[in-house]
C-alpha cells in the first residue's frame, strides 16, 4: 500500500443475560464474519436487537504494520485473527467476573496454552472455589502474563453497508492484563489485543463477534457495487490445540507453475504445518523448507518472463529485491511480475496475488522487493505447533474476507483497482 494508514470492516453480538451473575451464556451464533483487510471498517453483527451489522474503523500503524480497532471507549486493541482471548490493561470500568476454575467460561479462556508461556503451565483445578486465571498473550513479543477475567463493554456503530447508522454497546468477557504485557513493538497507545479466532474466549467464540455478511459498499458505490457478491469461497479448517484459521492449500504456484515443496508441508495435519491467516504478521512468512524453493521459483519465473531484471542487495526484512528500473511496470495493478497462486482444495479456485500484493516498493521507489519473508524460529511460534505459512497483513490488504463460521468457509475477493478499502463512507446518516 502506498498510504500509511488503512482500515477494515466486521461485527459483534451481546451475550444473552445469564441466570447467574458469574456465568455467561456461551451459546454461539454463527453469522459470517466480514473483514476487509486494510479497509476502513470492521463490520460485526451485534445483539439480536440490532438489525444491522456493527462497524469499527480499523487503522494500520505505520511504525509496526499492525491493525487496531477502537473497540472499548475509543481504546485501540490490536487485531489478532489467531487470538483466543480479548485482553487489555486493567481499567476502572472493568467488573470482576468472579469465575472459578471449574466454570465453563474459564475452561474456554484457558483452552489454549500460549506458546513459550511458563506461567500457563498446567495447574490442576483441585480446589472447588479457586479463582479462574487466564493467560493473555502478546503475539508480537511472544510474552504472556497471568490475569483475571472481567466483564467489559464494547462500543461501536451499526452500519447499513454504506454508512454508520447509530451507536450500540455490548458486554463481553476479557482478561485484565498487567501493563507490562504491552511493552515492545505494539502500536503507540494500544490498550490490548482483540482476539478474533473462532474458539477459546475470542470475540466470535463467545458470541461477541458475529460479523455481518453484507452488503458492503465502497466509494464510488455505482462502480464497485456490493462487494460481498464478488466473493469466491474455500473451506476453513482447524487444528487441535491451535485457534488459527487454516486454509486447505494444496500447492503454491508461481507463474502458473507449481513450486516443488516437501511432501505434506502445506497440510494442517500430520506434522505438515498448514497455512493460516495472521494479522500480526506484516508480510506472509514461510517456513524455511517452503520459503527457499518458493523464492527460487519466483526469481526463475521472473527471469523467464522478463530477462532484463537486475537484482540488488537485500533490504530488510526482504531478501529478494530488484532495481525498479529493470522491472516491467508499474501499472494500476502493480508490477507486472508472475502471479503467485495458492492452489486451494478442489482445484477450482485459487487465491491469486498479483504485483500489488506481492511486491513492496522501498528506498523511495527505486527498489522493489518480493513481500514474502522467511519465518523466524518457527518451532517456537504459534499455539499448538507452528504453521508452514502465515498469510500476512500486506497480502490481505484491499481484500474482502468473509469468515462464515457456521458453514466453516472463507469468502475472499480483491477490491477493484478503481477503489480501495479506505474508501468506506464514514459519514453518518441522519
Amino acid at each position: 500500500m502506498s498510504t500509511p494508514t488503512h482500515h477494515t470492516s466486521s461485527a459483534f453480538p451481546d451475550p444473552p443475560a445469564s441466570s447467574s451473575p458469574h456465568r455467561m451464556d456461551m451459546a454461539r451464533r454463527r453469522d459470517p464474519l466480514l473483514l476487509l483487510a486494510a479497509v476502513s471498517a470492521l463490520a460485526l453483527a451485534w445483539p439480536a436487537s440490532c438489525a444491522d451489522p456493527v462497524l469499527f474503523p480499523v487503522s494500520k500503524d505505520a511504525a509496526t504494520s499492525l491493525y487496531s480497532i477502537p473497540i472499548r471507549d475509543g481504546a485501540n486493541h490490536v487485531i489478532d485473527l489467531a487470538g483466543p482471548l480479548l485482553w487489555s490493561t486493567c481499567a476502572a470500568d472493568h467488573l470482576p467476573a468472579n469465575l472459578t476454575c471449574h466454570d465453563p467460561v474459564c475452561k474456554l479462556a484457558t483452552a489454549y496454552r500460549p506458546p513459550r508461556c511458563r506461567d500457563a503451565a498446567h495447574q490442576p483445578c483441585k480446589q472447588q472455589h479457586r479463582r479462574c486465571t487466564a493467560y493473555p498473550y502478546n503475539p508480537v513479543t511472544s510474552r504472556c502474563a497471568a490475569a483475571s477475567l472481567v466483564h467489559t463493554r464494547l462500543v461501536a456503530n451499526t452500519t447499513d453497508g454504506s454508512n454508520p447508522v447509530r451507536q450500540v454497546s455490548v458486554r463481553a468477557v476479557a482478561a485484565c492484563a498487567p501493563r507490562s504485557l504491552l511493552a515492545g513493538r505494539l502500536p503507540r497507545g494500544a490498550a490490548g489485543v482483540a482476539g478474533l479466532a473462532s474458539s477459546g474466549l475470542a470475540l466470535p467464540a463467545q458470541g461477541v463477534a458475529i460479523f455481518g455478511g453484507g452488503p458492503l459498499f465502497l466509494l464510488p458505490e455505482s462502480a464497485a457495487g456490493d462487494l460481498t457478491k464478488t466473493l469466491s469461497f474455500t473451506s476453513l479448517h482447524s487444528r487441535r490445540g491451535n485457534p488459527s484459521y487454516y486454509l486447505p492449500v494444496k500447492a503454491i504456484a508461481v507463474g502458473k507453475a507449481p513450486v516443488r515443496l516437501p511432501g505434506d508441508a502445506l497440510a494442517a495435519g500430520g506434522g505438515g504445518g498448514g497455512v493460516v491467516l495472521g494479522t500480526t504478521a506484516p508480510y506472509t512468512a514461510l517456513r524455511r523448507d517452503v520459503y527457499r524453493p518458493f523464492v527460487d521459483a519466483f526469481d526463475a519465473a521472473l527471469k523467464r518472463e522478463w530477462n532484463g531484471t537486475r537484482k540488488v542487495p537485500a533490504v530488510a526484512p526482504f531478501e529478494l529485491c530488484y532495481d525498479s528500473r529493470t522491472l516491467p511496470g508499474p501499472t494500476r495493478i502493480g508490477w507486472l511480475v508472475p502471479d503467485i497462486d495458492l492452489v486451494l482444495e478442489g482445484g477450482k479456485t485459487n487465491w491469486t496475488f498479483g504485483g500489488l500484493s506481492s511486491m513492496v516498493d522501498v528506498k523511495n521507489f527505486t527498489v522493489a522487493c518480493l513481500g514474502f519473508v522467511e519465518m523466524k524460529m518457527p518451532e517456537k511460534e504459534g499455539y499448538g505447533g507452528a504453521p508452514a505459512v502465515v498469510i500476512g497483513g500486506f497480502q490481505m490488504e484491499d481484500h474482502v474476507l468473509q469468515f462464515d463460521l457456521q458453514k466453516r468457509r472463507l469468502g475472499f475477493a480483491r477490491v477493484p483497482i478503481f477503489t480501495s478499502c479506505s474508501n468506506f463512507n464514514f459519514t453518518r446518516k441522519g
